[in-house]
């Protein structure tokens, strides 16, 4: 006699095949990564050898005897915390775009949606040209940075509040209109300096730069940042899968969307400020990366997270080795590469989806 499976035994079949495929991803992502991050290392203006940088991670790792100090100071103090930071901060706008998405409910959502980054590169522009900050010491970009990004919160927070409840659509047009706002801002702060050099370098450092990756920095502070939002993401994956599905969903379950909606937007201010702090506005990561880790594994968002932020971090560190190497010496920034890749991907995903 043929048996046929039940209801929710095909749930389980199709959940425990999408778990599997997410295995799967997540450890070839993860090798990729490495891999990644290895040729990262070598590959530069400066040639060093495969050689050079396991005798330089080998005396900083294991404490072996260092053969060429020129070789640890390029390998070491300047391209190995560029190429974390570049995994990091791939990774975070890669969450950030995840978590916008189903906050608004649109898949043209990014983390920059909500204006967080304009208020972010307000304060930052802020700190270069007027010195803004100096309260926070040798911090004082990042820290103007991040309270830029919590103005901006606020602000979107008391405009979306304002007309009742927290809804989808008006923390959609808040953002907007409060990213418009603090653009013009920073536009106002650049063109009022007197400072050509600064103005220059606010230009640069909008249009993102890694530049500022050092183990002395706040590097540390950022990988907790990204992990715990990660934790966060997938802790809290049944929720938005309930959210996703519309707020009446949500309600049935005895979820309240305006709550998770405060929580997830509020790690997403911290993702998003935390990273623009350090590495300036970088684009079209939390955009693309969301859709193509979805093509990969089609499941809950806790499957879906952690593929979303390999793949966000393995983009960025081949987008910011051609910055480096385009041009040599001169560095792009690294929202222009981002920009080069993004754009054209976003193309081909709209014209899938209106085939289909």
């Amino acid at each position: 006699m043929l048996l046929r499976p039940t209801s929710g035994d095909v749930s389980s079949l199709g959940l425990d095949t999408h778990r599997r495929r997410a295995l799967t991803w997540t450890l070839c992502l993860g090798a990729i990564l490495a891999l990644s991050m290895v040729l990262g290392i070598l590959i530069g203006t400066s040639e060093t050898s495969l050689a050079q940088a396991t005798n330089v991670l080998g005396h900083h790792f294991f404490g072996r005897p260092l053969t060429n100090t020129l070789a640890d100071a390029v390998i070491w103090d300047i391209r190995t915390p560029r190429i974390v930071l570049a995994a990091i901060v791939g990774a975070g706008l890669a969450l950030a775009g995840v978590i916008m998405q189903v906050l608004v409910l649109n898949i043209l959502a990014d983390p920059y949606v909500l204006g967080v980054n304009s208020g972010a590169s307000c304060g930052a522009a802020a700190a270069l040209l007027f010195g803004v900050g100096a309260g926070f010491g040798d911090y004082a970009l990042q820290g103007s940075a991040f309270v830029g990004a919590l103005v901006a919160s606020a602000l979107i927070f008391g405009v979306a509040r304002a007309a009742g409840r927290l809804s989808s659509i008006r923390l959609l047009m808040s953002g907007v209109a409060v990213g418009y706002l603090l653009s013009a801002a920073t536009s106002f702060l650049i063109f009022s300096s007197s400072s050509a050099e600064g103005s220059r370098s606010v230009m640069f450092w909008l249009l993102g730069s890694l530049g500022l990756a050092a183990w002395d920095g706040p590097l540390a502070l950022i990988c907790l940042v990204v992990a715990g939002s990660l934790a966060v993401l997938m802790l809290w994956g049944p929720q938005l899968d309930a959210l996703k599905s519309g707020d009446e969903t949500a309600l049935t379950l005895g979820i309240s969307p305006d709550r998770l909606r405060i929580l997830m937007l509020l790690v997403s201010c911290l993702l998003v400020g935390s990273i623009v702090a350090m590495a300036g506005s970088i684009g079209f990561i939390g955009l693309v990366i969301p859709h193509l880790a979805r093509r990969l594994v089609r499941g809950t968002h806790r499957l879906l997270a952690p593929i979303a932020a390999l793949l966000g971090a393995i983009l960025l560190i081949w987008a910011d080795i051609a910055a480096r190497t385009l041009l040599a010496p001169q560095e792009i920034p690294i929202g222009i590469i981002t920009a080069l890749i993004g754009a054209p991907f976003l193309l081909i995903l709209i014209r899938r989806m209106s085939v289909a």
